[in-house]
Protein backbone atom coordinates (compact mmCIF):
# COMPACT_ATOMS: atom_id res chain seq x y z
CA UNK A 1 0.00 0.00 0.00
CA UNK A 2 1.92 2.97 -1.27
CA UNK A 3 -0.27 5.83 1.38
CA UNK A 4 -1.41 3.86 4.27
CA UNK A 5 -2.71 7.49 5.54
CA UNK A 6 -4.45 8.58 2.69
CA UNK A 7 -6.69 5.24 3.12
CA UNK A 8 -9.01 3.54 0.82
CA UNK A 9 -12.61 3.27 0.09
CA UNK A 10 -14.86 -0.15 -0.30
CA UNK A 11 -18.41 -0.17 0.28
CA UNK A 12 -19.89 -1.84 3.40
CA UNK A 13 -23.23 -2.54 3.73
CA UNK A 14 -24.77 0.14 1.21
CA UNK A 15 -22.24 2.86 3.30
CA UNK A 16 -19.00 4.13 1.24
CA UNK A 17 -16.40 2.96 3.70
CA UNK A 18 -13.11 4.89 4.35
CA UNK A 19 -10.34 2.36 5.73
CA UNK A 20 -6.49 1.49 6.11
CA UNK A 21 -4.89 -1.22 5.55
CA UNK A 22 -1.14 -2.72 5.53
CA UNK A 23 0.46 -5.52 6.41
CA UNK A 24 0.28 -9.02 5.19
CA UNK A 25 -0.64 -12.39 7.61
CA UNK A 26 -3.55 -12.80 9.51
CA UNK A 27 -6.81 -10.30 9.58
CA UNK A 28 -7.13 -7.94 12.11
CA UNK A 29 -9.47 -4.91 12.40
CA UNK A 30 -8.84 -1.99 14.10
CA UNK A 31 -11.65 -0.46 15.62
CA UNK A 32 -11.63 3.39 16.66
CA UNK A 33 -13.67 5.37 19.99
CA UNK A 34 -15.93 7.84 19.58
CA UNK A 35 -14.21 11.08 20.71
CA UNK A 36 -14.99 14.63 18.33
CA UNK A 37 -12.50 14.98 15.65
CA UNK A 38 -11.79 11.23 15.67
CA UNK A 39 -10.37 8.87 12.64
CA UNK A 40 -8.98 5.36 12.21
CA UNK A 41 -5.50 7.10 11.37
CA UNK A 42 -5.95 9.58 14.23
CA UNK A 43 -6.27 6.46 16.84
CA UNK A 44 -4.44 3.88 14.99
CA UNK A 45 -1.35 5.63 13.18
CA UNK A 46 1.25 5.07 15.77
CA UNK A 47 0.81 1.28 16.02
CA UNK A 48 0.18 0.43 12.38
CA UNK A 49 3.72 0.32 11.66
CA UNK A 50 4.47 -1.72 14.30
CA UNK A 51 1.26 -4.58 13.87
CA UNK A 52 1.76 -4.36 10.40
CA UNK A 53 4.93 -6.45 10.26
CA UNK A 54 3.04 -9.14 11.98
CA UNK A 55 -0.76 -8.60 10.55
CA UNK A 56 -2.91 -7.90 7.63
CA UNK A 57 -4.11 -4.68 9.27
CA UNK A 58 -7.74 -3.09 8.52
CA UNK A 59 -8.70 0.50 9.95
CA UNK A 60 -12.36 1.62 9.04
CA UNK A 61 -13.97 4.44 9.99
CA UNK A 62 -17.12 3.69 11.16
CA UNK A 63 -20.20 5.83 9.75
CA UNK A 64 -20.21 9.16 11.09
CA UNK A 65 -16.95 9.63 11.86
CA UNK A 66 -13.86 10.06 9.64
CA UNK A 67 -14.07 10.17 5.66
CA UNK A 68 -16.83 7.71 5.68
CA UNK A 69 -19.90 8.80 3.60
CA UNK A 70 -22.40 10.26 6.36
CA UNK A 71 -25.89 9.07 4.36
CA UNK A 72 -28.84 11.36 4.63
CA UNK A 73 -31.51 10.22 7.63
CA UNK A 74 -29.28 7.61 8.87
CA UNK A 75 -30.06 6.92 12.27
CA UNK A 76 -26.34 6.51 14.43
CA UNK A 77 -26.26 3.58 16.99
CA UNK A 78 -24.90 -0.53 17.26
CA UNK A 79 -27.13 -1.26 14.61
CA UNK A 80 -25.86 0.38 11.75
CA UNK A 81 -22.70 0.03 13.36
CA UNK A 82 -22.90 -3.66 13.31
CA UNK A 83 -24.45 -4.31 10.50
CA UNK A 84 -21.44 -1.56 8.81
CA UNK A 85 -18.92 -3.82 9.79
CA UNK A 86 -20.35 -7.53 9.16
CA UNK A 87 -20.49 -5.76 5.64
CA UNK A 88 -16.86 -4.72 5.81
CA UNK A 89 -15.84 -8.04 6.85
CA UNK A 90 -17.98 -9.83 3.96
CA UNK A 91 -16.80 -7.10 1.09
CA UNK A 92 -13.41 -7.77 1.57
CA UNK A 93 -13.66 -11.84 1.22
CA UNK A 94 -12.63 -12.32 4.75
CA UNK A 95 -13.35 -15.27 6.10
CA UNK A 96 -12.45 -14.49 10.25
CA UNK A 97 -10.51 -12.05 11.47
CA UNK A 98 -9.67 -10.89 15.33
CA UNK A 99 -10.60 -7.31 16.49
CA UNK A 100 -8.84 -4.72 18.32
CA UNK A 101 -11.55 -2.45 19.73
CA UNK A 102 -11.05 0.94 21.31
CA UNK A 103 -13.35 2.36 23.74
CA UNK A 104 -16.52 2.62 21.68
CA UNK A 105 -14.83 0.06 19.59
CA UNK A 106 -14.38 -2.29 22.07
CA UNK A 107 -18.19 -2.22 22.84
CA UNK A 108 -18.83 -2.56 19.14
CA UNK A 109 -16.53 -5.42 18.91
CA UNK A 110 -18.39 -7.13 22.02
CA UNK A 111 -21.87 -6.66 20.14
CA UNK A 112 -20.23 -8.31 16.99
CA UNK A 113 -18.76 -11.19 18.56
CA UNK A 114 -22.17 -11.63 20.50
CA UNK A 115 -24.42 -11.98 17.42
CA UNK A 116 -21.71 -12.87 14.94
CA UNK A 117 -19.44 -15.02 16.31
CA UNK A 118 -18.01 -17.01 13.51
CA UNK A 119 -16.44 -13.67 12.28
CA UNK A 120 -14.01 -13.42 14.87
CA UNK A 121 -11.09 -15.36 16.26
CA UNK A 122 -10.31 -13.38 19.05
CA UNK A 123 -10.74 -9.72 21.04
CA UNK A 124 -8.87 -7.40 22.09
CA UNK A 125 -10.71 -4.87 24.17
CA UNK A 126 -8.79 -1.38 25.08
CA UNK A 127 -10.63 0.67 27.55
CA UNK A 128 -14.14 -0.72 26.38
CA UNK A 129 -17.74 0.15 27.22
CA UNK A 130 -20.10 -2.71 26.13
CA UNK A 131 -21.10 -3.25 30.01
CA UNK A 132 -23.10 -1.14 31.85
CA UNK A 133 -21.32 1.59 34.26
CA UNK A 134 -22.28 4.75 35.85
CA UNK A 135 -21.66 7.85 33.32
CA UNK A 136 -18.08 9.96 34.09
CA UNK A 137 -18.00 13.31 33.81
CA UNK A 138 -15.28 12.61 31.58
CA UNK A 139 -17.02 10.63 29.13
CA UNK A 140 -19.86 13.22 29.45
CA UNK A 141 -17.53 15.81 28.68
CA UNK A 142 -16.10 14.11 25.62
CA UNK A 143 -19.74 12.98 24.57
CA UNK A 144 -21.38 16.66 25.19
CA UNK A 145 -17.73 18.57 23.02
CA UNK A 146 -18.93 21.78 21.19
CA UNK A 147 -16.58 22.84 19.18
CA UNK A 148 -13.61 25.09 19.95
CA UNK A 149 -9.82 24.97 20.57
CA UNK A 150 -10.33 25.59 24.27
CA UNK A 151 -12.43 22.64 24.72
CA UNK A 152 -10.52 20.37 22.72
CA UNK A 153 -7.14 20.84 24.17
CA UNK A 154 -9.61 20.28 28.12
CA UNK A 155 -10.75 17.39 26.79
CA UNK A 156 -7.65 15.87 25.38
CA UNK A 157 -5.93 16.29 29.12
CA UNK A 158 -8.66 13.97 30.28
CA UNK A 159 -7.54 11.33 27.60
CA UNK A 160 -4.36 10.94 29.10
CA UNK A 161 -1.72 10.60 31.95
CA UNK A 162 1.09 12.02 30.14
CA UNK A 163 -0.16 15.76 29.84
CA UNK A 164 3.09 16.58 27.59
CA UNK A 165 0.90 14.18 25.07
CA UNK A 166 -2.15 16.73 25.18
CA UNK A 167 -0.13 19.83 25.21
CA UNK A 168 2.12 18.71 21.62
CA UNK A 169 2.26 21.91 19.64
CA UNK A 170 -1.19 22.15 17.33
CA UNK A 171 -2.28 18.37 18.41
CA UNK A 172 -5.34 20.54 19.96
CA UNK A 173 -5.67 22.74 17.00
CA UNK A 174 -5.64 19.82 14.44
CA UNK A 175 -8.14 17.66 16.32
CA UNK A 176 -10.13 21.14 16.32
CA UNK A 177 -9.99 21.10 12.70
CA UNK A 178 -11.34 17.62 12.42
CA UNK A 179 -14.51 17.79 14.45
CA UNK A 180 -15.40 21.20 12.11
CA UNK A 181 -15.32 19.68 8.78
CA UNK A 182 -18.62 19.84 7.06
CA UNK A 183 -21.11 17.43 8.60
CA UNK A 184 -18.62 16.17 11.38
CA UNK A 185 -20.25 17.71 14.28
CA UNK A 186 -23.69 17.44 13.09
CA UNK A 187 -23.42 13.22 13.10
CA UNK A 188 -21.21 13.46 16.59
CA UNK A 189 -24.06 15.78 18.40
CA UNK A 190 -26.59 13.31 16.96
CA UNK A 191 -24.99 10.42 18.40
CA UNK A 192 -25.13 11.09 22.00
CA UNK A 193 -27.73 13.58 23.56
CA UNK A 194 -28.37 13.90 27.35
CA UNK A 195 -29.18 12.29 29.04
CA UNK A 196 -25.80 10.49 27.96
CA UNK A 197 -26.12 7.47 30.36
CA UNK A 198 -28.89 6.56 28.18
CA UNK A 199 -25.79 6.28 25.45
CA UNK A 200 -23.73 3.96 27.70
CA UNK A 201 -26.96 1.80 28.44
CA UNK A 202 -27.47 1.73 24.43
CA UNK A 203 -24.02 0.35 23.93
CA UNK A 204 -23.93 -2.30 26.75
CA UNK A 205 -24.91 -5.89 26.52
CA UNK A 206 -26.26 -7.74 29.73
CA UNK A 207 -24.32 -9.75 31.76
CA UNK A 208 -26.30 -13.49 30.61
CA UNK A 209 -25.39 -11.73 27.25
CA UNK A 210 -21.42 -11.30 27.79
CA UNK A 211 -21.13 -14.75 29.49
CA UNK A 212 -22.09 -16.62 25.94
CA UNK A 213 -19.14 -14.69 24.73
CA UNK A 214 -16.66 -17.71 24.68
CA UNK A 215 -14.31 -16.38 22.30
CA UNK A 216 -10.08 -15.82 23.53
CA UNK A 217 -10.80 -12.23 24.99
CA UNK A 218 -7.88 -9.53 26.31
CA UNK A 219 -9.39 -6.48 28.28
CA UNK A 220 -6.04 -3.88 28.49
CA UNK A 221 -7.36 -0.24 30.21
CA UNK A 222 -4.94 2.33 31.80
CA UNK A 223 -5.10 2.61 35.18
CA UNK A 224 -5.52 6.64 35.64
CA UNK A 225 -8.10 6.82 32.55
CA UNK A 226 -10.58 9.44 33.36
CA UNK A 227 -13.10 8.37 30.61
CA UNK A 228 -13.99 4.72 31.18
CA UNK A 229 -13.80 3.66 34.48
CA UNK A 230 -11.26 0.24 34.91
CA UNK A 231 -13.58 -1.26 37.84
CA UNK A 232 -16.70 -0.70 36.36
CA UNK A 233 -15.69 -1.92 33.22
CA UNK A 234 -12.60 -4.06 32.03
CA UNK A 235 -12.37 -5.43 35.68
CA UNK A 236 -15.95 -6.49 35.46
CA UNK A 237 -15.75 -7.65 31.80
CA UNK A 238 -12.26 -9.73 32.66
CA UNK A 239 -14.55 -12.01 35.56
CA UNK A 240 -18.01 -12.56 33.27
CA UNK A 241 -16.48 -13.52 30.09
CA UNK A 242 -15.68 -16.87 30.17
CA UNK A 243 -12.09 -16.67 28.55
CA UNK A 244 -10.85 -13.07 29.28
CA UNK A 245 -7.87 -11.84 31.07
CA UNK A 246 -6.49 -8.89 32.04
CA UNK A 247 -3.91 -6.43 31.43
CA UNK A 248 -3.11 -3.11 33.01
CA UNK A 249 -0.60 0.06 32.17
CA UNK A 250 0.13 2.16 34.96
CA UNK A 251 0.87 6.00 34.75
CA UNK A 252 -1.91 5.60 31.68
CA UNK A 253 -5.01 7.23 30.16
CA UNK A 254 -7.88 6.19 28.13
CA UNK A 255 -5.04 6.77 25.30
CA UNK A 256 -2.91 3.12 25.81
CA UNK A 257 -2.24 3.11 22.02
CA UNK A 258 -0.56 6.10 21.89
CA UNK A 259 1.04 6.44 25.56
CA UNK A 260 2.10 2.81 25.31
CA UNK A 261 2.59 2.50 21.95
CA UNK A 262 5.21 -0.11 22.10
CA UNK A 263 4.27 -1.92 24.95
CA UNK A 264 0.67 -2.04 24.33
CA UNK A 265 1.63 -3.28 20.95
CA UNK A 266 3.97 -6.08 22.14
CA UNK A 267 0.59 -7.22 24.21
CA UNK A 268 -1.47 -7.33 21.35
CA UNK A 269 1.18 -9.71 19.34
CA UNK A 270 1.75 -11.99 22.12
CA UNK A 271 -1.84 -12.17 22.72
CA UNK A 272 -2.74 -12.83 18.87
CA UNK A 273 0.56 -14.85 18.47
CA UNK A 274 -0.76 -17.62 20.94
Amino acid sequence: MEDVGKGLFIEAAGINTHYHEDGQGEPVILIHGSGPGVSAWANWRLVFPILSKHYHLYAPDVVGFGDTDRPEGITYGMDIWIKQIVGFIESLGLKKVSIVGNSMGGGLALHLAHQRPDLINKLILMGSVGISFPLTKGLDDVWGYTPSVENMQKMLRTFVSNQAIADQDGLAEMRYKASIQPGYQESFSAMFPAPRQQCVEDMALSEEQLRQITLPTLCIHGREDQIIPIFETSWRLANILPNAELHVFSHCGHWTQIEKTVPFANVVHEFLGR
